[in-house]
């Protein structure tokens, strides 16, 4: 392998890595919101970030509450799913669109609402809290592209029973290290 062959393949790797870390951070930050973890959805921030969601602006240190709180008020469970995802990386920028198909669940769990839409990110490269370079959001920019509403029929009746629900906070065994089998667990 010739000089230019290893920097060539040293970009390639450098590229894929950036992409690799871009998508975690926009994974993350959704399942930061749909188990409510302030923590983690914060993570994914830079403190002067900002989010819009329709008409609302949020900095993004109070983003994560907010979100929370938001959900809380309207639904007893959420799923963002990222689907369709594209990158653009400028040096320590990166502008990106994720389409996300937003899944709600009412408070009283008898009816749901499908939402798919987009996230217009622009994400920067710089120092992390431990001084090493991590990507996370800068900006944010939500769209709604359509809606379906319907009953939740289905998982409350007879063949989602004993199926484990989802939790808002840690306590969802989606964090439980190792994951083993077990009949504890919130279910349906």
């Amino acid at each position: 392998m010739t000089g230019a062959d290893l920097a060539s393949l040293a970009a390639t790797v450098r590229d894929l890595a950036d992409r690799q870390a871009i998508l975690d951070c926009i994974m993350r930050e959704a399942r930061g919101r749909d188990r409510q973890d302030i923590d983690l959805t914060a993570s994914c921030w830079w403190p002067d970030g900002i989010d819009e969601h329709g008409p609302i602006i949020t900095p993004a240190p109070d983003y994560p509450a907010r979100a929370n709180a938001g959900h809380a008020r309207f639904f007893s469970a959420t799923m963002h799913h990222i689907t369709t995802h594209t990158c653009e990386i400028d040096g320590d920028m990166a502008h990106c669109e994720s389409y996300v198909i937003g899944t709600m669940l009412s408070p009283d769990k008898q009816s749901m609402k499908v939402a798919p839409g987009r996230y217009f990110d622009r994400l920067e490269r710089r120092p992390g809290p431990g001084g090493q370079p991590e990507w996370r959001l800068l900006y944010r920019r939500c769209t709604v592209e359509m809606s379906l509403d319907g009953p939740a029929d289905w998982v409350n009746g007879p063949m989602c029973k004993g199926f484990l629900r989802s939790v808002w906070s840690r306590e969802d065994k989606s964090y439980q290290r190792p994951i083993e089998v077990g009949s504890d667990g919130e279910r349906w």
